[in-house]
């Protein structure tokens, strides 16, 4: 399980406008890492247009935001079109990210257990080490949640 202070795993993936994002090239800034279960769902896009309507806040701080689900390219595309997402969002088909993080597990709805993507957000700072994570996201108040965590330092 990855802990505040490891090293963040390696990752490469293309995104909604296929471009390739690694985080090794993303040296020298602090990247907000969230994992959603699903685009275009309720929840999922409660939180990302939450972290859209603070991207300018978010991104003044020095933040850079990266979405990561299981759908494809085109999936992103779509959903970033339709809510004007302005951050990258990473397909993780095979879930080779997810699993890295250590982001995919048992869920419960309405009583029934399944396996998926657990919502959680890393913060990797600027030496690509995980600075903070947030296990227990509120989506409506995500980028809250993320900033006022920096502020009580």
């Amino acid at each position: 399980m990855i802990k505040e202070g490891d090293k963040a795993p390696a990752f490469k993936a293309k995104d909604q406008n296929g471009n390739t994002i690694q985080l090794s090239g993303l040296k020298g800034k602090k990247v907000i890492l969230y994992f959603y279960p699903e685009d275009d769902t309720p929840t999922c896009t409660e939180e990302a247009c939450n972290m859209r309507d603070n991207f300018s806040l978010l991104k003044k701080k020095g933040f850079i935001i990266l979405g990561v689900s299981p759908q494809d390219e085109k999936s992103h595309k779509k959903f970033a079109d339709k809510f004007h997402l302005p951050f990258s969002l990473l397909a993780d088909p095979d879930r080779k990210i997810t699993m890295a993080y250590g982001c995919w597990g048992w869920k419960k709805l309405f009583g029934h257990e399944y396996m998926g993507v657990l919502r959680t957000t890393f913060v990797i700072d600027e030496k690509g080490k995980i600075e903070k994570i947030f296990s227990k996201v509120v989506s409506k108040r995500h980028a809250a949640q993320i900033l006022e965590s920096y502020t009580n330092e």
